[in-house]
């Protein structure tokens, strides 16, 4: 009987293909053996309000707000960052987690310095809740002072 050339890679490629079948036999994740941790769960950001309106305020004031949430999901809720539009709008948090049930705050301080008119800033929140990304508003009609 004649030897073909390509037995011996033959035998090779049967050999790896018969070792990964078995060694992913050991990989297969099993239903209902899993224990519930944080980490299953999903937090849920709730703010109370999404805008607050300022109403209207002196060229050069500077106002502050605080928007006020609750974790209603059911793992702890933390907020990676807190951006806004402008320079003139500082947001102030604390980055620790909240737990399931519990509040938060984020402070948000405007300056109307060399501001006129009708001033809407964005603040943008990302967390690891359900929403990753939620926009909250102020809004600020600033008149200009009269300096003589």
């Amino acid at each position: 009987m004649k030897k073909d050339k390509n037995t011996g890679y033959r035998h090779l490629l049967l050999l790896f293909l018969a070792t990964s079948l078995f060694a992913s036999c050991g990989l297969k994740e099993k239903g209902g053996d899993k224990q519930k941790t944080d980490e299953d769960g999903v937090a849920q950001i709730d703010f109370v309000k999404l805008e607050h309106d300022f109403g209207k305020i002196s060229e050069g004031e500077k106002v502050a707000c605080v928007f006020k949430f609750t974790n209603s999901g059911d793992a702890d809720l933390v907020i990676s960052s807190v951006t806004t539009s402008c320079g003139c709008t500082v947001p102030d948090f604390d980055n620790e987690p909240v737990k399931p049930g519990d509040s938060g705050t984020i402070e948000v301080m405007f300056d109307s310095a060399y501001r006129e008119g009708t001033q809407t800033k964005t603040i943008t929140v990302r967390s690891n809740a359900s929403v990753r990304v939620m926009i909250l508003r102020i809004i600020a009609e600033v008149e200009k002072t009269n300096i003589n």
